[in-house]
């Protein structure tokens, strides 16, 4: 059999070999002639060497030989095919995955004899070691509290409009109650908020204005709430006294009084009449360059203010100062109308800065940062504030360590003592343990706020996203 396929071959070769070979010939010096065009000069080059290695391999084939040795041929074939690779150049290797911190290979450069050929892909000198990337560090909780207190700052031009808009505003409403009401000896309107205060985050957008309701001690008195039906001792009721000498008329705030009980319900319907009805706020808005408008529907005294660069919520509270106690005219929804609520802000601010100041500590920084947790999770928005506020001024009296070093572990234990106390259901106020901050709260609340910080605590970082 295989001298059958031998004889075949060797009959195919006189008949149409030389034919063969001249079209071949033609096809090549076409693909020469072009291929620089075509390929470029590297490619040319390539083909060039790939040509010359087939012309040989074909000259081998046709060229005289030893029939009866067909060892000798065989051994011509593979020379030919040997001279073939290895005058072929290798394309270059491809790169690996994890090779790709290195920089990627140029393209394939001709090659010229007697040269060794350039290095590729890399700049660096060849005995330089590859510079590779450093892994991502991982932040510490300290880290990532000092960079997210960075990102609490209120905007430069809120902090500094919104005083100065709500000044103005302060002017004109006390000129308007001087005029409607030169009888009541209201007190010079101020601001208070936590903007004023430097613990303002994320954004100034609300502000208070305090109205002092200013009393004559001599007519009246305090009793606590725990003496009184609703059995709250951060409540008050403010009592008219000596009606046998001094008569209904003697105090200009008479008016005003609900079964001898100054009553906070009376003084607030009447000035959310004068701000709704009264007042003529547009022409006030449009000196101011603003546009405000009081809300009808709150039971709170407030007002709505859009400016060009900031849109501001403005409460108003009535307030009563008598005994070393802060009294605002909050009362609790119900049929209770005559209860002033005990406010600690002032007092709260007041003992943290001196806290801080006596130790360099970071309680004012800690408590902006959670004030901005509470701020951006909708499910923790009753905890800003007091609430917060107070169990940093607990932990002031156990935690000696404040300094802005020790913030992660104070951060950490006020997670701590919060999920504690939502679980009892109790935060005792820090100037008054009678007064629990979470009786106002329900259930619901306090089980979403508990579940929220219970996570947060062996994953901080999730409040700070």
């Amino acid at each position: 059999m295989a001298a059958f396929w031998q004889q075949r071959g060797r009959r195919q070769e006189n008949g149409g070999l030389g034919s063969v070979i001249d079209g071949l010939g033609s096809v090549f010096d076409v693909l020469l002639a072009n291929a620089r065009l075509v390929l470029g000069v590297s490619g040319a080059a390539v083909l060039a060497i790939a040509t010359l290695a087939v012309k040989r391999l074909i000259d081998r084939a046709t060229s005289p030989r030893d029939e009866g040795d067909p060892k000798a041929e065989q051994k011509s074939l593979e020379e030919s095919w040997q001279d073939l690779v290895k005058t072929t150049p290798k394309p270059p290797k491809k790169q690996r995955r994890e090779d790709l911190s290195e920089p990627l290979l140029s393209p394939a450069q001709p090659v010229v004899p007697g040269e060794a050929p350039k290095p590729r892909g890399c700049s660096a000198p060849l005995g330089d070691p590859l510079v590779k990337p450093s892994p991502l560090r991982c932040l510490t909780l300290q880290e990532k509290l000092m960079s997210h207190s960075s990102q609490l700052a209120v905007p430069e031009i809120q902090a500094s409009l919104v005083p100065q808009l709500a000044r103005s505003i302060c002017t004109q409403l006390q000129n308007f109650l001087r005029s409607k009401f030169p009888e009541l000896p209201f007190g010079r309107l101020f601001l208070s908020g936590a903007l004023l205060d430097g613990l303002e985050v994320l954004a100034a957008d609300n502000i208070h204005l305090m109205l002092p309701v200013v009393l004559d001690t001599g007519l009246w008195s305090l009793i606590s709430g725990e003496d009184t039906v609703v059995r709250n001792p951060q409540y008050w009721m403010i009592k008219r006294i000596d009606l046998g000498y001094f008569p209904r008329g003697c105090s200009p705030w008479d008016r005003f009084i609900v079964g001898r009980y100054l009553s906070s319900s009376v003084i607030n319907e009447t000035l959310h009449k004068l701000l709704v009805a009264s007042i003529n706020w547009p022409a006030i808005g449009g000196l101011l360059g603003c546009a405000i408008h009081p809300v009808v529907a709150s039971r709170e005294l407030k007002l709505e203010v859009k400016h060009d660069q900031v849109e501001l919520s403005i409460t108003l509270f009535p307030v009563v100062e008598m005994e070393d106690k802060v009294l605002l005219s909050v009362p609790p929804e119900g049929l209770v109308e005559n209860l002033w609520l005990e406010s600690f802000y002032r007092a709260e601010v007041s003992r943290v800065k001196e806290l801080d100041a006596g130790d360099s500590g970071a309680r004012q920084l800690c408590l902006r940062i959670l004030q901005g947790v509470c701020r951006s999770q909708p499910s923790l928005h009753k905890l800003g504030g007091s609430p917060v506020t107070h169990v940093i001024l607990h932990l002031s009296d156990t935690a000696s360590d404040w300094a802005e070093e020790s913030l992660a572990d104070r951060f950490q234990q006020v997670l701590e003592e919060l999920v504690a106390s939502l679980e009892k259901g109790v935060l005792p106020s820090y100037f008054n343990p009678k007064i629990n901050l979470f009786s106002g709260l329900l259930e619901e609340e306090i089980d979403e706020m508990g579940f929220v910080l219970y996570r947060a605590i062996s994953e901080p970082e999730v409040l700070l996203k």
